[in-house]
């Protein structure tokens, strides 16, 4: 079995790229990275495109990353969900943003268009765009989709979304049922996609940094990390010992909050409201401390490449300890109530089982992951600081049911309570942001009219892994930005772990993945 390493070094290294090595490869090489994916050695951490390039990044079986990217003549490259199913939407996100065509691809839908666009592969440029503006209008996209089949005797389907009745974003559900089982789910998302990645082409890298952290809502802190960790790494930049540390407890914040609110509306979704009341009050006190601490409740635009945009002070560090004693007296309570609710427990016990096979071919992250066998978190490998200084575990479960996911959820708030207070309690002094065009040239001598530079960054959001992949060319504006949700890989494993279960537990099944529709639409 060959080595990541050995298939980067048969290409053609790309130069300042960073941390990690990417290679422009032959599609002999590209084709024998699929060899690895099928054969379940590999995993697939992202796949995205640019005009005339399809990239993959891979990580191997000793946890090393890389990337590979394949020159796409004639705009088409050998497809790899034709044999490693998790790539497919992918591939088909990136035939609809820039117009290349898988070769086998089993899919060729439609994925993010619907066409209401007004414009095909708009991301294309050069003769892929010529042939883009020459294609014929797509039809409305509802008119168009064809939702696959489904034989059998006495099936029915029923439609749901994209409207929803509660105040959530819009994704479309297709279910297949006998009687009240259902046989299969569709999903049709993209009714959010945003342009981000067309917006954020030849934005200077600070207007750059505020569309990552809106990428999606709830996890703004994340995607701000993870882009600030992207620039940081293209351009040689070390970022203030404090500063890292003060990311760090944002988003350990972030989790909390995340994590609470999830575990009420799972409850909150089997009828149990007493639990989705308690736990949306401790979620609210996470994030008025978080106000309190950072000047804004979801701590938005307080990342920023070269640092964070804010200092803790006494007050806030006292509304953080505050909260996590507050926690820490009432949050024991509320799990005793979960595990000891029969009725509540025959609701999430053993309802929505994700297979751990499938979890580990789709490299499924987070508590979805996690439940399911995965252990996989990027704070632990490949890691990054201050978390290799700070004592955590990482909770795995094998069951991959609801209630296993919600046991991640429970193990995960009292490992952030347990970050957060060391965190707190080592906070080093210091100054909290560098410059940072500034810190470029004085630690890597390149000006703002050097060549192109690439970063990229793994980190860990309260669903999972959030990939960043960037390229910051002449003048210091972003060519490209890539962002990869954990959503992309999480999504099809519900359509999964909802067949066999009755139509009435598939709002706890989603809730208990709690996918992102606005990180995944980009």
């Amino acid at each position: 079995m060959p080595a990541l390493t050995d298939l980067i070094e048969a290409g053609r290294p790309v130069e300042q790229h960073a941390p990690w090595r990417r290679a422009v490869v032959a599609p002999k090489i590209w084709n024998l990275a699929v060899e690895q994916l099928a054969a379940g050695h590999w995993s697939l951490l992202g796949l995205w495109a640019e005009p005339d390039t399809v990239h993959m990044a891979l990580l191997d079986a000793v946890r090393d990353i890389g990337v590979i990217s394949l020159k796409c003549a004639g705009g088409r490259y050998p497809s790899v969900g034709q044999r490693h199913p998790p790539a497919l939407r992918l591939e088909r996100a990136a035939a609809d943003l820039f117009g290349l065509l898988p070769q086998g691809l089993p899919d060729t839908r439609r994925w993010l268009d619907h066409g209401q666009w007004g414009v095909s592969h708009p991301l294309a440029a050069g003769a892929l765009a010529a042939e883009a503006s020459a294609a014929p209008a797509h039809a409305p996209a509802m008119a168009s989709y064809r939702f696959l089949p489904a034989e059998g005797e006495s099936l029915h389907q029923i439609p749901v979304g994209p409207v929803h009745a509660g105040i959530i974003e819009p994704g479309h559900f297709r279910f297949t049922a006998s009687g009240e089982i259902v046989v299969r789910l569709e999903e049709r998302l993209g009714y959010v996609h945003k342009g981000i990645e067309g917006l954020m082409a030849g934005s200077p890298v600070e207007r750059a940094a505020k569309l990552a952290g809106r990428t999606s809502g709830d996890s703004t802190v994340a995607y701000s990390l993870a882009f600030a960790r992207a620039v940081e790494a293209a351009l040689g930049v070390e970022v203030p010992l404090r500063a890292v540390w003060l990311r760090a407890l944002m988003a350990e914040l972030e989790r909390l909050a995340n994590h609470l609110g999830d575990i009420g509306a799972i409850c909150n979704d089997a009828a149990f409201v007493l639990m989705h009341a308690h736990c949306g009050v401790l979620r609210e006190r996470v994030l008025r401390a978080s106000d309190a601490a950072f000047g804004h409740r979801l701590m938005r635009d307080r990342i920023v490449p070269g640092g964070v945009a804010s200092d803790l002070s006494e007050e806030g560090t006292a509304a953080v300890r505050s909260v996590v004693t507050e926690i820490r007296q009432r949050f024991p309570h509320l799990v005793e109530l979960y595990d000891n609710t029969a009725s509540l427990q025959d609701r999430t016990v053993a309802t929505g089982r994700l297979k751990p096979a499938l979890a580990r071919e789709y490299a499924a992250g987070g508590y979805v992951g996690r439940a399911s066998g995965r252990e996989f978190d990027a704070r632990r490998s490949p890691g990054y600081p201050p978390y290799d200084e700070l004592a955590f575990d990482v909770p795995l479960l094998q069951e991959g049911d609801v209630n296993a996911r919600v046991w991640i959820r429970i193990r995960e708030v009292e490992q952030s309570l347990s970050l957060t207070e060391q965190i707190l309690q080592r906070l080093p002094g210091g100054p909290i942001r560098v410059d940072v065009a500034e810190a470029s040239v004085a630690q890597t001598g390149v000006t703002k009219t050097g060549g192109p530079r690439e970063g990229m960054a793994l980190v860990e959001g309260f669903r999972g892994d959030i990939l960043a992949w960037l390229r910051i060319g002449e003048g210091g504006m972003v060519e490209r930005c890539h962002l990869r949700d954990p959503s992309w890989f999480q999504w099809p494993l519900l359509e999964a772990a909802v067949e066999g279960n009755i139509v009435a537990d598939f709002p706890l099944c989603n809730k208990s993945f709690n996918c992102s529709y606005s990180g995944h639409d980009l």
